[in-house]
């Protein structure tokens, strides 16, 4: 199954060179999402000297696979924010994401970006009549927030009928993603930072402010880790619960569906846009999230077209993919300078272009040493046991269950011999445990089942053809190449005589 998503099918290349050189620079940026090169921008426009290292290609990871949504609220709502804090916590992250999304249409101005960025509104609905109370909650909890929010009866065509009102947040907006980085690189780069692409971190050196890739390195004053979860080992990862959500695209006529941003609640959680490119329109369907590593990746995504066949009448799907995102415990993101002298900026949960944004600034506020009103409510090295004992524990709870279920129980291994072409399977071999893929061609690949970050098991993504730690969620390629972190080094690979 390809797994490509619609933003990097239909967007740009960059084409920038692999790291093979030692640099110096002010700031070593790991990572080129839309929060690495937001950053790397907002540093080359100071006149701050900057090197961005991209494991794969800019805009490669969750910026590539999102939703292309931008909004002032967040998309499992500003209700628990208020009910979990207080008004004017929820107040601040509204502004704080009202003034990223400002930038980015500034910046779409300012550099000519051609992304399809447009102001749309927001609706919010129920599907099924478990759904219409969190309407409500949602309603009255953007108020508080000092959202400009408004009731209707009704969806616009061809939406399904909702279960009790609509809840409209207008002047939202929608872009391409893919297309919006990948300018954005271009334009940081024309104005000094250096940056580099294929050129994955094997090493930080946070006490030496060295970054190490396989050809070349980095020494910098300031290391920021633009990774989603931080590379290597970060007090932040034991208070974040890791998931995948699946994405899919048909093409569709235009002025079928509206533009907009529709979110339901109910028997699904679903996101649904469309998508203009050139003389194309796809109809956008996100949602059926589970915990990293912990679900049957083709039943999630085969539950997702289903909902998408019955309540969007999508029955052929032209693309496929899923994405990862990262949940603080206690709703807030991890943005700045944490225990290892490192810059992170974490824990976006689903809202991650609009808080990717907004990290990149505050985070250039910090390096120049400017005041930023939102850092303290969002400081990665905080730790609020009323707020969020109730995530950590949680999540703690999961990965002790992982550890349980692989190495006490011992998850059941097969025989190397009953492994089939397009297969994988944890696989006995001379009484030592492997995972193990044989491709659809037979060529097998045999790595240790034991994820190099803290040592969980990983579990195959057969959507993905990987192999997913359900603990942290690092992912692993079949040869055992990490894919994405917190892990750095690969899954030791097995060579085995005859096979």
């Amino acid at each position: 199954m390809n797994t490509t998503s619609v933003w990097r099918a239909t967007g740009p290349s960059a084409g920038f060179p692999m790291l093979q050189e030692e640099l110096t620079t002010d700031v070593v940026i790991v990572g080129g999402g839309i929060t690495g090169v937001s950053l790397a921008l907002n540093l080359a426009e100071q006149g701050i000297g900057a090197v961005l290292l991209e494991a794969h290609d800019c805009d490669f990871g969750s910026t590539g696979n999102s939703t292309g949504n931008l909004y002032e609220t967040l998309s499992r709502g500003i209700y628990p924010i208020v009910e979990r804090w207080d008004k004017d916590v929820a107040r601040a992250v509204t502004t704080a994401r009202r003034q990223a999304v400002e930038q980015i249409e500034e910046r779409v101005r300012k550099y000519n970006i051609t992304c399809g960025f447009r102001r749309c509104p927001l609706h919010r609905y129920a599907t099924s009549a478990g759904g219409k109370e969190s309407v409500q909650q949602e309603y009255e909890g953007s108020l508080i927030a000092g959202l400009s929010v408004r009731l209707e009866d009704k969806l616009p065509h061809p939406f399904p009928a909702p279960h009790g009102r609509v809840l409209i947040l207008d002047n939202q907006a929608q872009f391409h993603p893919q297309a919006y980085v990948r300018e954005l690189a271009q334009q940081a780069a024309k104005q000094g930072c250096r940056i580099f692409e294929n050129s994955m971190v094997l090493e930080v050196d946070a006490d030496e402010r060295v970054v190490r890739t396989a050809n070349g390195k980095v020494t910098a004053r300031e290391i920021v880790l633009a990774t989603h979860s931080p590379k290597g080992i970060h007090l932040v990862q034991t208070e974040m619960v890791v998931n995948r959500e699946y994405g899919l695209a048909r093409r569709i006529s235009r002025d079928t569906y509206p533009a907009g941003i529709f979110w339901s609640s109910g028997l699904e959680r679903l996101s649904v846009r469309t998508l203009d490119v050139e003389d194309a329109t796809y109809l956008i369907c996100v949602g059926e999230e589970h915990k990293t590593g912990q679900q049957d990746t083709r039943t999630s995504i085969d539950r997702l077209e289903t909902a998408a066949s019955e309540y969007l009448g999508m029955k052929e799907i032209d693309y496929r993919w899923s994405a990862q995102n990262y949940s603080a415990a206690d709703g807030l993101p991890y943005i700045g300078r944490d225990a290892t002298g490192c810059f992170v900026a974490t824990g976006f949960e689903t809202d991650g272009l609009t808080y990717g944004t907004l990290a990149a600034s505050l985070i250039a506020d910090q390096i120049a040493g400017r005041d930023n009103v939102f850092a303290p409510l969002v400081k990665a090295s905080r730790f609020e046991p009323v707020k969020g004992v109730k995530g950590i524990v949680e999540e703690n709870i999961s990965v002790m269950k992982s550890f349980i279920k692989d190495y006490i129980t011992d998850r059941e291994a097969i025989p190397l011999s009953q492994l089939t072409p397009g297969k994988a399977a944890i696989v006995k071999f001379e009484s030592e445990s492997l995972a193990a893929y044989r491709d659809a061609e037979g060529t097998l690949f045999a790595v240790s089942p034991v994820c190099t970050h803290m040592k969980c098991r990983v579990h195959w993504n057969a959507v993905e053809k990987s192999w997913d730690c359900p603990c942290h969620g690092s992912r692993f390629a079949p040869d055992g190449a990490v894919i994405e972190g917190p892990a750095i080094e690969p899954l030791r690979r097995h060579v085995l005589p005859g096979h």
